[in-house]
């Protein structure tokens, strides 16, 4: 056990509750701390329920690729708790090493001085210490849950917020309605800073808009104020700014045009005039671990059949599944091979609905528990589900069992694999076959 997880295990003992939103306990220990948050570098904070990481993964790559410094702050974290703190630099930035992580977090928990706190607080609070200790053009800082009372809501004036497509996702926290949630999310919204708004369902879109006008925010809507599409195996942004015909994302799925397009979006709207170069080489450079990730090396790999395509993607809701499901028709429309997902989700989300979204496209789903997951579902509770959509469905007890059952199964062409259900599932994905993101 590294140093920071002995502390992150003694800070989980704090408070009762591990996720529990309030800005009260972040502004009295940041205040302690003498206020790293207002030493930062401009902020660009994103929130939303689908495709934060990726957004933010684009704008950090067009910036880079303009010679800028970024630093970044998303969760989860997949393999190692380091992911969540990127720390820039003029050569693209690294991680947080092991050493500073722990001295950031040990001076969270001393200024702390155990009075009650989530995990996801202090660990915000320990990467404002790690971001106004290192000088950089910007940082891109991802909401946790939420937005209204996020940890990272006491960001009082960034460059610009902004909302990725919203949809019904962690309603035991944000309300059970998608207006209750993307009210929520809204709470990012700051007076006269403008906002971005991904293509939106009209009711989230209209609390959107209520929200911005009551904040005077300008706000910038995909459809209304920028477009973004595919056209012969390029990606076309146009807004009042001008047109940019642009290189097709490497990350995977038509979803991703329109992440991409939020992000240039986001940029402009934050003032960050970039030449067209940055763009087009930001928007293939951009990574993303577990979206849509195809695994073409590693351990697993070699568990899978021969021949076969190995992809990997941590989506766990409605949407997500759809967004993946289209793409893996798409997928199918260009190469076509039976489809085999192995799932495993946890019991918060609705894997039923989840799963739907895969029938007709997938053969054959094999469900597996989540490793060290105590909310798993139950791998016999995702066959039923897969089941009662139409999906013939098996069970195993591990990731490795499910591979090699994929190749008892006999298909020719050799199957196309998806392991998708959770982000925890992901990380145990990416551990196990030796390729954790860097």
């Amino acid at each position: 056990m590294s140093d920071f997880d002995s502390i992150l295990a003694r800070l989980l003992a704090l408070h009762p509750k591990r996720i529990d939103l309030s800005l009260d306990r972040i502004q009295r220990l940041l205040e302690a701390l003498s206020h790293p948050e207002c030493r930062l570098p401009p902020v660009i904070h994103v929130a939303g329920t689908n495709g934060k990481g990726s957004v933010i993964a684009f704008m950090r790559a067009m910036l880079e690729a303009a010679g800028r410094s970024v630093h970044a702050y998303t969760s989860p974290h997949l393999v190692r708790f380091n992911e969540r703190f990127r720390i820039g630099a003029p050569d693209g930035g690294t991680l947080v090493t092991d050493a500073a992580l722990t001295a950031a977090l040990e001076e969270c928990e001393r200024a702390n001085g155990g009075a009650p706190i989530t995990v996801f607080e202090i660990e915000t609070a320990a990467a404002f210490l790690l971001f106004a200790q290192h000088p950089a053009d910007v940082l891109l800082l991802e909401v946790g849950l939420g937005g209204r009372l996020d940890a990272t809501n006491v960001i009082e004036k960034p460059l610009a917020s902004v909302i990725t497509p919203v949809s019904l996702d962690h309603f035991e926290f944000l309300g059970d309605t998608l207006d209750k949630i993307v009210a929520e999310k809204a709470g990012i919204i700051k007076r006269h800073v403008p906002v971005v708004v991904a293509s939106q369902p009209q009711v989230a879109l209209d609390v959107i808009e209520r929200r911005a006008a009551e904040m005077r925010a300008p706000l910038r809507t995909a459809g209304e104020h920028w477009n973004v599409h595919g056209e012969r195996g390029r990606l076309v942004y146009q807004d009042d700014d001008g047109l940019l015909d642009l290189p097709a994302p490497k990350l995977n799925g038509r979803h991703q045009l329109d992440n991409a397009g939020v992000a240039i979006a986001a940029l402009r709207a934050a003032g960050q005039k970039l030449p067209l170069a940055a763009f087009e080489t930001g928007i293939v450079r951009a990574e993303w671990p577990a979206r849509l990730q195809l695994l073409s090396q590693g351990r697993l790999k070699a568990l899978a059949p021969a021949g076969s395509e190995l992809w990997l993607d941590g989506g766990h809701n409605v949407e997500g599944g759809r967004a993946v499901a289209a793409a893996l028709g798409d997928f199918e429309e260009r190469v076509p091979r039976p489809l085999v997902l192995i799932v495993g989700m946890l019991a918060t989300k609705d894997c039923e609905s989840f799963l739907r979204n895969f029938a007709g496209l997938a053969r054959r789903v094999i469900a597996v528990p989540i490793p060290r997951q105590d909310k798993s579902l139950p791998a016999d509770a995702v066959a039923a589900s897969a089941r009662a959509v139409g999906i013939p469905a098996e069970t195993r007890d591990t990731i490795d069992a499910a591979l090699v059952a994929v190749g008892r199964l006999d298909l020719d062409p050799p199957p196309r694999i998806l392991i998708t259900g959770s982000l925890y599932l992901a990380g145990e994905v990416l551990a196990l076959n030796g390729t954790p993101p860097e």
